[in-house]
């Protein structure tokens, strides 16, 4: 199967609040405009075929040589300057979209939404709510969660919509279940793998994870399909995932203060290195 590359926003160093969602749980999952562009070069380098989308690959084929790249959340860097940069080179996406947030400030329009699917880019949903631990909701609130993302996108852009992406990285198997049931075909989770399964007639996908400060060279290896690369990290998702259980809400408490610790201390610094080069 092939390699899923997983995105979020990508904005302007010191900007991580102007797109998607704020805080620093999520920056550390958001790049600058520089550090795409270089991870993009470094991907090309490395690819046979240009990454496609889960729509264009064939029963038959063997994948194991084709990546896909996908971003979560659909803050408003999707259109400019993630699109834009994917678009120069002949590259298409899969934008997974937080219905909820839909037409407000930090997130795409409605608007934006088609243009990404005229330009050829997969839309598919995040959940309407993006609930801070997925698998945790009822039944009920899990069907809803994905039906009625789907049916608001479904609306937007005319079309059925059948792809999704588990937000939080909290998927179990009633997750699946919830999302086939809603009509989902395709539902990407982000557990390092390039297994592919099949629940309830729905094919679920694993990602591999791209982070704030992650070096372009470490996305091609990824890409690339090296396996001690994707070894570390299916390493540090399966310790992840046990603190997570240990943990609970402690996990997301404690995670939630360092990265704002961290990249308070980031910011800073940053500021104090645009006010030199300022005065040079």
């Amino acid at each position: 199967m092939p390699i899923t590359l997983l995105y979020h926003d990508v904005v302007d160093r010191g900007q991580d609040d102007t797109s998607g969602f704020p805080g620093a749980g999520a920056a550390r999952y958001k790049l600058t405009p520089a550090e795409f562009r270089d991870h993009m070069q470094a991907v090309s380098r490395v690819l046979q075929t240009p990454p496609c989308t889960v729509h264009e690959l064939l029963p038959e084929e063997d994948a194991s040589t084709r990546v896909l790249l996908t971003f979560d959340d659909g803050g408003r860097s999707a259109c400019a300057p993630i699109a834009d940069l994917l678009d120069e080179r002949g590259w298409r996406g899969h934008f997974f979209i937080t219905t909820d947030y839909l037409d407000t400030p930090t997130f795409v329009t409605s608007a934006q939404v088609r243009d990404l699917h005229k330009r050829g880019h997969v839309i598919g949903s995040h959940s309407c709510s993006h609930p801070r631990r997925l698998s945790s909701c009822t039944w009920e609130e899990l069907v809803r969660e994905w039906r009625q993302s789907c049916a608001m996108l479904a609306g937007v852009l005319g079309e059925p919509v059948t792809t999704a992406s588990v937000p939080g990285g909290f998927y179990t198997r009633r997750v699946g279940a919830a999302a086939a049931q809603a009509g989902i075909q395709t539902l990407f989770n982000s557990e390092p793998t390039t297994r592919s399964r099949t629940l309830d007639g729905c094919r679920i996908l694993g990602r591999y994870t791209v982070y704030r400060g992650m070096p372009a060279q470490a996305a091609a290896r990824l890409a690339s399909g090296n396996l001690w690369s994707r070894w570390q990290q299916t390493l540090f998702w399966n310790a992840k995932k046990m603190t997570k259980a240990a943990g609970g809400g402690l996990y997301h408490s404690l995670r939630e203060r360092l990265l704002t610790r961290a990249y308070s201390v980031e910011t800073s610094h940053a500021i104090r290195s645009d006010a030199v080069d300022v005065r040079k």
